[in-house]
């Protein structure tokens, strides 16, 4: 019974995973034509940015290293 539990639960952080990497890939692009754009962005949204770039490819390793699909 332990071990269906942790399977369920496994399915369950996968598919939020794929949730947050979908919401933030979305983030990124919007972020990114807004730099695109932009004639001269300040600092403060190139930065915001890169830390969206930052946490999108670290989720995407994430959802690689678990072997996990986007499609």
């Amino acid at each position: 019974m332990l071990f269906k539990r942790k399977g369920y639960l496994r399915k369950q952080a996968d598919e939020s995973l794929l949730q947050t990497l979908h919401e933030l890939k979305d983030v990124w692009n919007k972020q990114k034509e807004i730099v695109e754009r932009s004639v001269e962005p300040s600092g403060a949204v190139l930065a915001k940015l890169k830390v969206d770039e930052a946490k999108y490819f670290f989720l995407l390793k994430e959802a690689k290293r678990r072997k996990i699909r986007m499609g």
